[in-house]
């Protein structure tokens, strides 16, 4: 891809790899990537496995690394709509793209639709299950409604986080953007219309309750291994491993984001609830990432370099 420079690096390259648990990454990869079982089966190890059949890759532009984190949020609400639970999580329209997210909200045109899969009781629980693209849902009868990402109105992702540093605001994670927001009545709600991308889901069945959300690829994704990356830098599928901190780990490109551009950037998926979005909300930091292509791409890629 024209602007992306690509550099072969050797596995004495990869800060921590003899160290890294070879067998827990190998078994995410298959998860989206079973083609390659057979040949795992025949390797002598995982680790050699992926020596074997990869090439390090260091892939840039002109951007410095950036790592964030995501979660699934675990939220709580109701399939029909009551005094408390008002907020419409919507499933997918036919012509999303003409509103922006405060046009959803106010103008409510998808509202006579039957669009409605479930109802919560904060506007910020609904931007926060948005920004994260899936979610889990407890609803009053003790049952779980899991939702996952069906599109999106086409508008660009515009950072709070970001509008709110820029305003002096000191310490910016989600549980300081959730208190600005409930503290500044219409000034809350006019922070979220800045980011005029809204997102729309579907309901997912075909998990069990103890497997990840839905990526990218159609599969369940795994905390503390699967990332989500710009596609148009990173073979969706591909491991790739990452150094951020005490964080050096064999991970799998198995997800996107709007807010996920660029060569070296990714977003860390650290699973289900609170603990998970306390961790992710942490992860804003440097580093880098390279990926593992398989020796013919590598070459291609490349240009034959050793």
């Amino acid at each position: 891809m024209a602007g992306l420079t690509y550099e072969k690096q050797s596995y004495a390259d990869l800060n921590g790899w003899a160290a890294d648990d070879h067998q827990a990454a190998l078994d995410v990869f298959l998860n989206t990537s079973p083609t390659w079982a057979d040949r795992a089966l025949a390797a002598a190890s995982p680790r050699t496995f992926f020596e074997d059949h990869f090439q390090p890759v260091l892939i840039t532009d002109s951007a410095p690394m950036v790592f964030t984190g995501y979660f699934e949020p675990e939220l709580i609400g109701s399939r029909e709509q009551t005094a408390q639970f008002n907020i419409p999580v919507y499933g997918m329209p036919a012509d999303p793209a003409e509103f922006s997210r405060r046009q959803i909200e106010e103008d409510a045109p998808f509202a006579d639709q039957g669009l409605e899969l479930a109802f919560l009781s904060d506007p910020v629980d609904l931007f926060f299950l948005q920004v994260q693209g899936s979610g889990r849902i407890s609803l009053p009868d003790g049952t779980m409604l899991r939702l996952g990402y069906a599109g999106k109105n086409g508008r660009d992702y515009t950072s709070v986080g970001k509008i709110l540093i820029a305003r002096g605001v000191a310490d910016v994670n989600p549980d300081t953007i959730r208190k600005w927001v409930h503290d500044n009545g219409a000034a809350g709600q006019a922070l979220l219309w800045e980011n005029e991308s809204y997102v729309f889901f579907r309901e997912i069945t075909e998990t069990l309750a103890d497997q990840g959300p839905i990526g990218a690829m159609g599969k369940s994704i795994t905390a503390g291994r699967s990332i989500a990356v710009d596609p148009a830098c990173t073979p969706l599928g591909a491991p790739v491993w990452i150094e951020r901190h005490a964080m050096q780990r064999l991970m799998v490109a198995q997800d996107t984001g709007s807010a996920i551009k660029g060569a070296q950037r990714a977003d860390i998926f650290f699973g289900t609830g609170a603990r998970a979005g306390e961790l992710a909300g942490q992860v804003n930091d440097g580093g880098r990432m390279i990926t593992l292509l398989p020796h013919a791409d590598a070459q291609r890629l490349c240009g034959g370099m050793p």
